[in-house]
């Protein structure tokens, strides 16, 4: 597997949302609990639109 291209940025966040993350999903540094809330974030955001859009064309009782 190829290693995805990182880029340093830097940005004001709360203290306590990091820590929180961290010991949520069990990352072993900041960054990475920020770089792993990023991708869930953006999979959840992707997922939801994906879902909001079909469920229009999905008729309502076909799954049990």
């Amino acid at each position: 597997m190829r290693a995805k291209k990182m880029v340093r940025k830097s940005y004001f966040v709360e203290p306590t949302m990091v820590r929180k993350a961290m010991k949520v999903l069990g990352a072993n540094s900041e960054a990475e609990a920020i770089r792993i809330s990023v991708e869930n974030m953006v999979e959840m955001t992707e997922f939801w639109k994906f879902m909001d859009k079909t469920s229009k064309s999905v008729k309502k009782g076909s799954f049990h």
